[in-house]
């Protein structure tokens, strides 16, 4: 069982930073790749982006390429999501998810595939 809990959202103005943070229980962390999905009102969860349990292999959607980073500490049990040039369609829920890949080295995009949610925290870009 992993439980996690995200930090960090909040209310940014377009072009600003935000760095959220999820932080999960357990003593098996590294065993697991680590997701970042997003909800925006109206709208199905989706990938944002995801690192496999070494952290050697990162994946991103194309509309957060090259302004968000996925980064994790497992000597903290942490996963990171630094986001970058924030954009009003970045306004969402965003939630992290454990993937339990057995030893595998991939990272899946399907949120169906990951076995373990925190409860989400609230990304708004605005002026």
């Amino acid at each position: 069982q992993v439980q996690l809990v995200e930090s960090g959202g909040g209310l940014v103005q377009p072009g600003g930073s935000l760095r959220l943070s999820c932080a999960a229980s357990g003593r098996t962390f590294s065993t697991y790749a680590m997701g970042w999905f997003r909800q925006a009102p109206g709208k199905e969860r989706a990938f944002v982006a995801g690192i496999s349990r070494s952290g050697s292999n990162k994946y991103y959607t194309d509309s957060v390429k090259g302004r968000f980073t996925i980064s994790r500490d497992d000597a903290k049990n942490t996963v990171y999501l630094e986001m970058n040039s924030l954009k009003p369609e970045d306004t969402a829920i965003y939630y992290c998810a454990a993937d339990n890949v057995f030893g595998r080295s991939w990272i899946r995009d399907r949120a169906d595939d990951y076995d373990y949610w925190g409860q989400g925290t609230q990304v708004t870009v605005s002026s």
